[in-house]
């Protein structure tokens, strides 16, 4: 495995980051692990050196944080020996102040994640999506708080328009209050808009980019058509998000497994090592439901692309309507 640093901060975390989404209650979602199948996934994932860890409380409606502080807690000496990310903004409950950014929400969330984390602090805490009804200066005034109060070392922000992610930042160096450090976007070789704005902005802002479905919803993992997985068959989120592009995106995938068959190699190796090539890119978030698919994901740390096969893979991209801010 190795160890990057977050962004611009000093802290290093592993290259993959596991997105615990998949491990909760299967109640949720059919394709979701209960904690005594999820043990050994997870497990693996440590053995293999992986020490970046995310959720957030919405997943399995805060089912995932419980069991990712247990197995966590099981599996590490030290809470100082991995990196937790939370997040916060979608609603658990039909409350009027069950959801959002606003300091009511903010404050109540991240204690009650701290409860079923069983933890003191996160290291990254990061707002879920952007929220349109609460002024920017009160969330990060809020999110100042969460980190004064030692209850996040970090902040970070997911998908949203980069004048938002800027807008953000200019409240927060106006008033003294923490800054943003990490942008947890959709980025993948099947979905790249990312590249005309957010990308270079963080780039040149030094903030660290941890992408969501670097795999597309395992688009990416196997041949176009093979859509044979659990969650394939049931996510309608991802189908809404990629069945739009059928024809293009298969483009993509057939290069993709050209490149994979020349070297003998997984497709997903090459997707995320591709990824993990971008300029601002510290670790894709992957999701993982057997210990084989962490083997592609290590192994991909370690896969340099030619500059040929790099060309070969974006060559037959064509523009997508943005997707994932909502």
């Amino acid at each position: 495995m190795r160890y990057v640093r977050l962004g611009t901060t000093g802290t290093k975390v592993s290259a993959v980051c596991l997105g615990m989404m998949t491990y909760g209650d299967p109640g949720w979602r059919e394709w979701v692990l209960d904690e005594d199948d999820a043990e050994p996934v997870v497990r693996a994932a440590v053995d293999a050196g992986i020490t970046f860890f995310d959720t957030a409380d919405m997943y399995s409606l805060g089912v995932s944080e419980q069991v990712t502080g247990r197995l966590l807690d099981q599996m590490f000496a030290r809470r100082e020996d991995y990196v937790l990310a939370t997040k916060v903004f979608m609603p658990l409950s039909d409350g009027p102040n069950a959801g959002g950014l606003s300091r009511t929400h903010i404050s109540n969330a991240i204690d009650a994640s701290l409860r079923r984390l069983g933890t003191d602090y996160v290291d990254l805490y990061q707002i879920h999506r952007w929220d349109p009804e609460t002024p920017i200066e009160e969330t990060m005034d809020a999110l100042d708080g969460v980190v004064r109060a030692g209850k996040a070392r970090y902040i970070g922000a997911s998908s949203m328009w980069a004048w938002q992610l800027l807008q953000a930042q200019h409240a927060a160096e106006r008033n003294g209050w923490t800054r943003f450090v990490t942008m947890q976007n959709h980025y993948n070789l099947l979905y790249r808009e990312e590249e005309r704005e957010m990308m270079p902005l963080c780039v040149d802002q030094g903030i660290g980019c941890i992408p969501w479905s670097p795999l597309a919803r395992g688009r990416l993992a196997r041949p176009a058509g093979a859509q044979t997985t659990t969650r394939s068959t049931t996510d309608a989120v991802g189908r809404s998000m990629y069945a739009a592009h059928d024809d293009a995106d298969r483009e993509v995938v057939d290069a993709m497994q050209e490149v994979a068959s020349a070297r003998g190699i997984p497709m997903a190796q090459v997707a995320l090592a591709w990824l993990m090539g971008r300029p601002g890119v510290s670790a894709p978030i992957v999701g993982a439901s057997k210990s084989a698919q962490l083997d592609d994901a290590v192994a991909a740390v370690e896969l340099e692309l030619t500059d040929d096969e790099v060309a070969a893979l974006q060559a037959p991209y064509v523009a997508h309507p943005v997707l994932g801010h909502t």
